[in-house]
């Protein structure tokens, strides 16, 4: 699985997986108490069945892209019935690839029932995604240790993703309530709007905490307490890349929690709460393409083997 065919699948999954983790885990916290008026900014029926739909397809292409690979034939055409089979029950990849479509599937109920039930909905989507994004870290570095090595490194791996999803997640939540107010009650809009604000703080601070000690023990574990050969290797400059865009980022939520929020917070004027919205929205966005752009590093990045590493990843 090599090539710009297998990091777009990976980058797709990635996104579509976290996305589904992050805007329900949102929905639970950053809104919570007011399931009408978040199901008429977000729409959680429709994301629910779209976004898992495409990761339904997109897992798909992944199967066949790994069973061409495994099999070592030039087209999908030439694919027999037993290479799936062997894929399945016998990789981790495929029992993980089962486990992944699984959870998918119930996402889709999820989708079916939310409207008589939005908190359990949203509640059981957002564990089953968290099961479904899991999953992903079988085909990831922390695959390649065994052990206790291992265990660590695929739990912080998990950690890892789970927090990027949650981030995520809550980035795009907030880009909805922007974009899409609620109709026809511009102070009830306002008021699910600061009540995310204000929900978001205490997790977006536990959010970074995890991104940055998991962060730390990927490393530690994939290239060790070094920094040779970062700077000439295309691993080490993705890596690089990667580490400025999440200052970026950084830099931006911090800005968002003590100056954007409490201006939006103040406002009490049509043009006041018009701007801190604009300025709310400017940096979101800039946020949110950071993060899309951090996510095909790592995509890209689980494709490479790290400096000084002969391992075949």
């Amino acid at each position: 699985m090599e090539g710009w065919g297998n990091i777009i699948v990976r980058f797709v999954s990635y996104t579509d997986l976290m996305l589904l983790f992050g805007l329900p885990l949102f929905g639970l916290y950053g809104v919570k108490g007011n399931a009408a008026d978040a199901h008429a900014a977000f729409g959680f029926r429709r994301l629910f069945s779209w976004l898992a739909g495409v990761g339904l397809l997109v897992s798909g292409v992944g199967m066949l892209m790994l069973a061409v690979t495994m099999s070592g034939v030039a087209e999908f055409g030439e694919l027999e019935r037993h290479v799936f089979g062997m894929i399945i029950t016998g990789t981790n990849v495929g029992i993980a690839w089962v486990v992944k479509i699984a959870t998918l599937v119930g996402i889709l109920f999820c989708a079916g029932f939310y409207g008589r039930s939005p908190t359990a909905s949203l509640a059981l989507a957002s564990l089953l995604a968290a099961v479904g994004l899991s999953t992903l870290v079988w085909s990831g570095h922390g695959a390649m240790d065994t052990g206790t090595r291992g265990g660590i490194h695929l739990a912080a791996d998990t950690l890892h993703l789970l927090g990027a999803g949650a981030w995520l997640g809550a980035l795009a939540a907030f880009l909805l309530l922007l974009l899409r107010p609620v109709q026809g009650d511009a102070y009830r809009h306002l008021l699910l709007l600061r009540q995310a604000v204000t929900g978001f703080s205490a997790a977006g601070t536990l959010i970074v905490a995890v991104l940055i000690v998991t962060g730390v023990v990927n490393y530690l574990l994939i290239v060790g307490p070094s920094l040779q050969g970062m700077a000439s290797s295309l691993y080490g400059i993705l890596l690089l890349v990667k580490l400025g865009l999440f200052g970026t980022m950084l830099a931006l939520a911090a800005a968002n929690r003590f100056r954007l929020g409490p201006l939006l917070e103040r406002a009490r004027s049509s043009t006041e709460i018009a701007c801190a919205k604009r300025a709310l929205c400017k940096s979101l966005a800039i946020e949110a393409t950071a993060m899309t752009l951090i996510l095909l590093a790592v995509a890209w990045l689980g494709t490479l083997s790290p400096p000084g590493n002969t391992r075949p990843y």
